[in-house]
C-alpha cells in the first residue's frame, strides 16, 4: 500500500494555530511533523523597555494562561532585582497561579478534549465533529454533556477566585517585582474560600470520576501516545521565601530514573524552525530571536528545546511523575488522569495556603531598577515547564527570552533530526479512517497544546484556503 499523507490544519479545540502532517503506511503513522504557523514576537517587542513592563506585556502572550507567564516574568525580575518577597506576597502569588491551574485543567478536559470521546447534540459547539469511534454508553454520555455545562460555571468561579487577589482576569494586575500590590483581608479570604471549596467539590465528585470513566471505556489509549518517554518539571509553588521547597519538585525522568534538573543544560535548536541557523543550540539566557520566514529547511515557528540534547515532555503528567504522585504510565489516558489528580492536589493545599495569610502584614518589598543584571524565572504553567530569562543594561531590557511548555511538547526535530514529543507520540499509531483521524487529535489534545504561547505573527501570502473545522 502506498504511503498517504494526512494534514490537519488547523487543529481545533486548542489555543492558537497548529498544523499536523502525518505520513501513513499500511494503516499506521510512520512519520509526523508539528508546525506552529504563527510567530511570537514578544521577545522583540520587549527590547529597550523598562524591565517592570515585562510582567504585564508577557501576560499578553496568551489569553488562556496569562497567569503562568506573569508568574515566570515576575520571578525572573525578582531574580534580576535581587529582592526577597514577603510571605504574604509569596502565598498570594501561589493562590493566583493555583486558581489559573484549576480553571485551565477543567477547561482542558471538558471543553477541549472531552468532545473527542463524548457526542453532544447536533448543535454548536458539539458539531462539526469527526465520525467514528465514540463508545460511551448513552446514559454516561448524556451525563458528560451536562457536566460540560457545569464546568463552564466552575471555570467562571476560578476566574472570580483569581480576581479576588489579582484585580481582574485576564490578565491579573496586582503582581509586581517584590510581591503583590494587594493586601490580604478577612473579606477577601472568605470570598476566595467559598469559591475554592465549591471547585474542590466539583473536582472530587465530577471531574475525577468523569476522567476515570473515559479511561475505563477507552482503555486501549493507555497504550497509545507515549512519545519520547522523557519527563521534565521545573518545579512550582514555593513554600518558603528562599524558594527552595516547592509543592512540585524540579527534576526529570529519563531511562526509568528520576534525576536532578539543571537549567544551564537547556538549549534550543532551530535547524527546522524559521529562525536563522546561527541562533541554534544556544541557552535561553543567550538566546537570539532572528526570524527567517523563507528558510528552506524550516516547517514551524516553534524552536526545539532540549535538555542535554534530549527531547522532554512537560505538563501535569511530568510534574506528578517527578513528584511521585502519579507513575502509572505515559499515554493519552495517563495525561488526562494526572491532570485531574493534580487539580485535586492543588484544591486541597490551596485552602491551607489561604489560611496562612496574615492580614495587616506586608505583601510587597520595595525595589529599584538595577543599572544592569540578569534574571531567570522558572515555574510550571498548567501546560508544563515555563521559563523566562532577562538581561538588563542601562536600566532597560537588552534581551528577553521565553521557553514555553508547548515549545517543549510541540517543537520540531532538533539539529540531529530527533522528533519533538508530540511528533514522536504520533508515530506508530493505527489510523482506522484517514478521513476521520480521531486517533491523531486525541493524542495531540492530551498534551493540551497552546500554540499562542509559542508563536505570534503571520506573513500572509497566496490565496485564501477553505478549512474543514472539526
Amino acid at each position: 500500500m502506498a504511503t498517504t499523507k494526512i494534514v490537519i490544519d488547523p487543529v481545533t479545540r486548542i489555543e492558537g494555530h497548529l498544523k499536523i502532517t502525518c505520513e501513513v503506511d499500511n494503516g499506521k503513522i510512520t512519520d509526523a511533523y508539528s508546525s506552529g504557523t504563527l510567530w511570537r514576537g514578544i521577545e522583540v517587542i520587549l527590547k529597550g523597555r523598562d524591565p517592570r513592563d515585562a510582567g504585564q506585556i508577557t501576560q499578553r502572550i496568551c489569553g488562556v494562561c496569562p497567569m503562568a507567564h506573569g508568574t515566570a516574568s515576575i520571578l525572573c525580575l525578582d531574580d534580576a532585582f535581587k529582592v526577597t518577597v514577603p510571605d504574604n506576597g509569596r502565598i498570594i502569588r501561589n493562590l493566583l497561579l493555583g486558581s489559573n491551574h484549576l480553571q485551565s485543567h477543567i477547561l482542558h478536559f471538558y471543553h477541549l478534549a472531552a468532545l473527542d470521546y463524548v457526542t453532544g447534540p447536533d448543535v454548536a459547539p458539539f458539531v462539526p465533529r469527526y465520525k467514528g469511534d465514540y463508545r460511551l454508553p448513552k446514559k454516561l454520555n448524556d451525563q458528560y454533556v451536562a457536566h460540560y455545562l457545569q464546568a463552564l460555571e466552575m471555570r467562571k468561579k476560578a476566574h472570580e477566585m483569581l480576581a479576588v487577589f489579582g484585580g481582574k482576569m485576564p490578565p491579573q494586575i496586582t503582581m509586581v517585582v517584590g510581591g503583590v500590590t494587594v493586601t490580604p483581608s478577612v473579606d477577601k479570604m472568605a470570598s476566595f474560600l467559598w469559591r475554592l471549596r465549591e471547585i474542590a467539590a466539583f473536582v472530587n465528585d465530577v471531574y475525577i470520576p468523569d476522567v476515570m470513566g473515559v479511561a475505563e471505556v477507552y482503555s486501549d489509549y493507555k497504550n497509545i501516545g507515549k512519545g519520547c518517554g522523557n519527563l521534565l518539571s521545573y518545579g512550582a509553588f514555593p513554600q518558603d521565601s528562599a524558594g527552595k521547597e516547592k509543592l512540585f519538585k524540579s527534576g526529570r525522568y529519563t531511562k526509568e530514573r528520576v534525576l536532578s534538573f539543571d537549567p544551564n543544560k537547556i538549549t534550543e535548536d532551530v535547524k527546522y524552525s524559521w529562525y536563522k541557523d546561527g541562533t541554534s543550540g544556544k541557552k535561553p539566557s543567550e538566546g537570539i530571536t532572528e526570524p527567517e520566514a523563507e528558510k528552506a529547511s524550516g516547517y514551524t515557528w516553534l524552536k526545539a528545546p532540549r535538555y542535554e540534547g534530549q527531547p522532554y515532555e512537560v505538563g501535569p503528567l511530568a510534574r506528578m511523575w517527578v513528584n511521585g504522585d502519579y507513575r502509572q504510565g505515559i499515554s493519552v489516558i495517563d495525561r488526562h488522569a494526572a491532570r485531574a489528580l493534580e487539580a485535586k492536589k492543588l484544591a486541597e493545599v490551596m485552602e491551607g495556603w489561604l489560611l496562612q495569610l496574615k492580614p495587616g502584614q506586608p505583601a510587597y518589598a520595595e525595589t529599584k531598577v538595577p543599572d544592569s543584571g540578569e534574571g531567570m524565572g522558572l515555574t510550571e504553567g498548567a501546560r508544563g515547564a515555563l521559563g523566562h530569562w532577562i538581561k538588563i543594561s542601562g536600566k532597560k531590557i537588552e534581551n528577553y527570552q521565553a521557553v514555553v511548555p508547548t515549545t517543549w511538547n510541540a517543537g520540531p526535530r532538533d539539529d540531529k533530526g530527533v522528533r519533538g514529543p508530540i511528533e514522536e507520540a504520533l508515530v506508530g499509531t493505527p489510523i482506522v479512517d484517514e478521513d476521520n483521524p480521531l486517533e491523531i487529535v486525541r493524542i495531540i489534545r492530551s498534551f493540551d497544546p497552546c500554540i499562542a504561547c509559542a508563536v505570534h505573527l503571520i506573513k500572509p501570502s497566496g490565496e485564501m484556503k477553505r478549512f474543514r473545522v472539526v
